[in-house]
């Protein structure tokens, strides 16, 4: 068995996606690749045929009609053969010194029957254009190379969360979750990162810089032109996350706070781009994203409104609105998101 298997999804990926696949076939035999053609309208499929060739024991290539990145990662999760999985998009990549030191740990862990379920290691913001980067480490959360649970992880920071991007689970994991993400759909890596958190018992943190998050593009989804074009995708996916999994039924405390701040976050992030769209509808929308979560969860719905970020969000009448708009402003100048 692969000690791992990497879904790439891909859609008119040709101008990348090399650059992505190569990092990863440092791996050698120990990991699996699956490239997932979604029906790209350009030489992707080509080119994944081509690594399928020349690395028949490392490469699949999996063509599809377009059905949009999600499917893309449940058709790699249906194929994957490896211990663990781990999603990267074509238009990342990975360090290959640290990859290294992700499999030497698995190694391990399978000599030493060493049950992990969830990997945390840290990503880059990499703005290669601009020729900078930020990291994001956890270092203040769990202790680095040491097995631990929920009970014992430290505290987040307000701007710190898991992503799909700093996630490897075990397989099997995934598969006991149930996650399957929705065809022709932005933002389902929410999903991904959320749903199958419950199903975590040990979680192992390595403190490297693995993933490249490439930032840069003007039609990436999390630019703000394009979440506010998308925001009907944003609210459905706030909507099904915040439904996938009963927070009342978490037994660990840690970790339903933890649930309950990210929801709180995607609640903040679409009421803030419909508030920045501003026209009628938008604001009907907000008014019924909130009226959303009231019907489907009074405590929660509570929680968020009163106890949360996400309340800040949605404050009564135009100077609640002013005060919104005035604070959001402010964040994008401090932290400068991305």
């Amino acid at each position: 068995m692969k000690l791992i298997t990497f879904a790439v999804p891909c859609y008119n990926s040709q101008d990348y996606m090399r650059r992505c696949i190569d990092t990863l076939l440092t791996g050698g035999e120990k990991v699996e690749i699956i490239i997932v053609n979604d029906g790209s309208k350009d030489r992707t499929g080509e080119i994944a045929d081509e690594y399928a060739a020349k690395y028949p024991t490392i490469v699949k290539a999996v063509h599809q009609e377009n059905q949009g990145h999600g499917q893309g990662v449940n058709v790699g999760l249906t194929h994957a053969t490896g211990e663990f999985y781990k999603v990267v998009d074509s238009d990342d990549w990975l360090d290959t010194e640290a990859l290294k030191k992700v499999l030497e740990c698995m190694e391990k862990w399978r000599i030493n029957q060493t049950p992990v379920d969830m990997l945390v290691c840290n990503y880059i913001y990499d703005h290669l254009y601009e020729g900078r980067q930020q990291q994001i480490h956890y270092r203040n959360v769990f202790e680095s190379s040491s097995l631990c649970n929920w009970h014992e992880i430290g505290r987040f920071l307000p701007t710190q969360y898991l992503i799909m991007h700093a996630l490897i689970f075990k397989t099997e994991v995934l598969r006991k979750s149930g996650v399957q993400l929705p065809k022709h759909t932005f933002y389902v890596d929410n999903i991904f990162a959320y749903q199958p958190l419950p199903f975590v018992e040990n979680i192992f943190y390595l403190d490297v810089d693995l993933y490249h998050y490439f930032i840069g593009r003007e039609d990436q989804s999390v630019n703000e032109k394009m979440l506010m074009k998308r925001i009907d995708q944003q609210i459905l996916v706030t909507k099904l996350v915040s439904a996938c999994t009963d927070l009342h039924q978490v037994r660990e405390k840690k970790l339903a706070t933890y649930m309950t701040r990210n929801i709180s976050v995607m609640m903040a992030i679409s009421s803030i781009h419909l508030l920045l769209i501003g026209d009628a509808d938008a604001m009907e929308k907000r008014r019924e994203l909130w009226e959303y979560m009231r019907q489907m969860d009074k405590g929660l719905y509570k929680t968020l409104r009163y106890k949360r970020l996400s309340g800040l969000t949605y404050l009564p009448g135009k100077l609640g609105d002013f005060a919104t708009l005035t604070g959001y402003r402010l964040a994008r100048k401090l932290v400068k998101f991305q």
